[in-house]
């Protein structure tokens, strides 16, 4: 038991080890990259290598990290820009319609 009363003295209070050391970390450093899709291959033990291809689904909209905490769900965007649609002038202020 001495041994786990040690290592729990050995965490910080977030959780993380001592040890762990982000200060020269970059947040979001791949996120771009990974917008784009990307290859995940498995080495299996028995000598099988297996190959998939994500990318993200045609139609789909990556929201921004910070703006998750007000947007929630696909129902919470899709309601905010129906909104923002009303306001849209039908036609723009300054432009004359073409006949």
């Amino acid at each position: 038991m001495k041994k786990a009363a040690s290592a729990d003295r050995t965490r910080y209070a977030s959780g993380m080890r001592r040890e762990y050391d982000f200060a020269g970390g970059v947040r979001g450093k791949h996120y771009h990259a990974l917008q784009g899709g990307y290859t995940i291959t498995i080495h299996g033990a028995d000598g099988m290598t297996v190959v998939k291809e994500v990318k993200p689904t045609a139609g789909a909209i990556i929201l921004e990290p910070e703006l998750r905490k007000y947007f929630p769900s696909s129902e919470s965007v899709n309601s905010t820009l129906r909104t923002l649609i009303k306001l849209i002038p039908s036609q723009p202020s300054g432009r004359k319609a073409q006949n």
